[in-house]
């Protein structure tokens, strides 16, 4: 995730600097135990998916599918990289390349998925109340397509440009996770100010607007026209849209008040104990948006219900240990 360099020209650490106070063996295993089932998730979301030429063509799921894996790097090695830091007490190898490349992986795809979250917020209301928009081809490329390849490719060249191209020069701490994950490019003028409003801050801002909007819209319409049917087929993307942006909102919304309060006049030293717990626990953005996503596709729920099922029906069995036949004294067989 991106951090918000908060620092003033006292050289105060931003908040992404500090580490909160739960040991890292701790912090090791809430990944692990998250992330593993959110990875076995992800990828059945996406066989699901695109096994199926009715699910592939579906509108509805072609930017839950663009999440999914724009998620996959922060998921597998941006999490594997975090682990090995914990294990290790640094990171290994220790160099600016390697620092870098954790830096491009975590910011460019966290930030990545968080701006297409936004997009979904403001494409369920396209799909619900203006379907009309995406009737024929040429609508649907405009109001559908373009949309998602201009985001995914403007955060890629964006963030190349931010992280390889930006004449700064960046500091490495090796010894605290993302290697303090404070890049200089954050303080580079009008491009860091651009990154902070139009990448961070916006997106969040925006579904949480969104979201809430498209909830009240539809309570409303309900009311209106009393088509309980109508809105009944709409039940699951409502209630996906409502769970990851409440996920996102609870956990990003508080970062970017408290950037705000800041740059308002906020001393820096107040509220970095309280981002540095938000920017850990951000990662439940990425690594939750699976499992909100089953809420959409039933079937996949009843499949995956069912191998839980046999796994525990069978696990006694093939667990159980049978107890070696005891000693037969000599002699005693022929009593």
């Amino acid at each position: 995730m991106s951090t918000i360099n908060s620092s003033n020209n006292d050289g105060n650490a931003s908040s992404g600097d500090s580490e909160i106070s739960p040991p890292r063996v701790a912090r090791f295993w809430f990944l692990l135990v998250i992330d593993v089932p959110s990875v076995v998730c992800t990828f059945c979301i996406i066989i699901h998916i695109v096994t199926n030429r009715a699910r592939r063509h579906a509108l509805q799921n072609h930017t839950i599918l663009v999440i999914l894996l724009i998620n996959l790097p922060v998921q597998l090695p941006d999490i594997i990289l975090y682990l090995n830091a914990y294990q290790n007490g640094l990171l290994q190898p220790s160099s600016p390349a390697a620092c870098l490349t954790w830096w491009f992986i975590d910011i460019t795809f966290y930030n990545g998925g968080v701006i297409l979250l936004a997009w979904m917020a403001i494409e369920r209301h396209i799909l619900i109340f203006h379907y009309r928009w995406i009737m024929n081809r040429r609508r649907r490329f405009l109001f559908h397509y373009l949309p998602l390849v201009v985001l995914v490719i403007y955060t890629l060249v964006f963030y190349i440009i931010a992280f390889f191209f930006i004449p700064c020069e960046n500091g490495y701490d090796y010894t605290v996770p993302v290697c303090g994950e404070s890049p200089c490019y954050q303080s580079y003028g009008v491009f860091g100010e651009w990154d902070l409003f139009a990448n961070n801050c916006a997106p969040i801002i925006l579904e949480s607007v969104v979201s809430i909007g498209l909830i009240l819209r539809v309570q409303w319409q309900k009311r209106r026209l009393r088509q309980s049917d109508q809105w009944r087929k709409q039940q699951r993307m409502i209630i996906q849209l409502c769970l990851v942006s409440g996920v996102n909102m609870c956990i990003n919304l508080p970062i970017y008040l408290i950037t705000f309060a800041h740059l308002c006049g906020l001393p820096s030293q107040y509220g970095v104990q309280a981002s540095s717990y938000f920017y850990f626990f951000s990662y439940l953005v990425t690594l939750l948006f699976p499992f909100t996503s089953l809420s959409q596709y039933p079937e996949l729920r009843k499949v995956i219900k069912k191998i839980f099922c046999m796994s525990a029906r069978q696990l006694p069995l093939g667990s159980t240990v049978v107890p070696a036949r005891r000693a037969v004294p000599t002699g005693a067989a022929d009593v």
